[in-house]
Order: C-alpha cells, then sequence, then structure tokens
C-alpha cells in the first residue's frame, strides 16, 4: 500500500459540481492499494497516518501528531500510485488491486483512523474526482506499507 500524504490548511475533493468531501487543517492522503496488500498493510499504513509528528510544537518543532493538531484526513483512493513506468512511455498498473479488493482496503484504513476518534472525509471511489488543496509547509510525506521507501 503507497501513500502520498500532505499536510494542509484546507483540502477538498468534488465529484462534477458535487464537493463530496473537504477537511480544514490536517492530512490529505491520496492511497494506492495493491495486488497483494492485505489488513496488515492498511494497518501499517493507519498507525503511520496516526503516528507522524509534522506539526509544530510551541518551540516550532515538528513534535505533533495528527490528533494532537485537532486535525482530520481527507482519503482519496488513487491506484495510479502503483504505476510502474520504469520501462517505455505508458505506465503499467498491473501491481495495483482490483476494484473490489482496492475498495475494501481503502476503506478499511478509513476505518481504522476513524476508531481512533479521527475525522475522515472521503473521496468518490473509482470515480473522476477534482481534488483541490493548500498545502501547509509544504510538508509532504511519501509511505509505503512494505517499507520500500
Amino acid at each position: 500500500m503507497r501513500a502520498v500524504l500532505t499536510r494542509v490548511s484546507e483540502a477538498s475533493v468534488r465529484v462534477g459540481d458535487e464537493i463530496v468531501g473537504a477537511i480544514g487543517v490536517g492530512f490529505l492522503v491520496l492511497l494506492g492499494v495493491a495486488v497483494d496488500d492485505d489488513e496488515s498493510d492498511a494497518r501499517t499504513i493507519a498507525e503511520k497516518i496516526l503516528g507522524l509528528r509534522i506539526w509544530n510544537d510551541e518551540h516550532g518543532k515538528m513534535n505533533r501528531d495528527i490528533r494532537q493538531s485537532g486535525g482530520a484526513v481527507l482519503l482519496i483512493s488513487q491506484f495510479t500510485l502503483l504505476g510502474d513506468a520504469r520501462r517505455g512511455k505508458r505506465p503499467s498498473f498491473i501491481a495495483a488491486a482490483p476494484g473490489e479488493r482496492a475498495l475494501a482496503l481503502y476503506e478499511r484504513v478509513g476505518a481504522l483512523l476513524e476508531s481512533h476518534s479521527l475525522r475522515v472525509a472521503y473521496g468518490r471511489f473509482g470515480a473522476t474526482m477534482a481534488v483541490a488543496s493548500v498545502n501547509d509547509g509544504p510538508v509532504t510525506i511519501l509511505l509505503d506499507s512494505r517499507r520500500l521507501f
């Protein structure tokens, strides 16, 4: 499972003319589910999202996590994070999980975050979405449940 996590002062996602998810301060998380991901990958990513200390404390050091900052998460499914563009000019998405499996694990990550009293807003799985964000910092972190990077 891969995620691109960006600290934001606000973020939203639209499908057509409808805003389907929006947050103020928090994380915009683009999440890609791999074909061989399972419950342990969902837990690993959720724990990382919960535990990352990338908000400043009273001394200006990155020492606070998302709950301490009062933040929320906008969780967007993005299978293209599993794209492999090492060869040729067209990425291969063979490593991305098929729809039903990806949806289940995407929803599981959200449920795990919510179980820790974190507010989670969602994109619409499988839809063409317009994502808007105001990056804070900017601070952007790449996560991989298999610790490939």
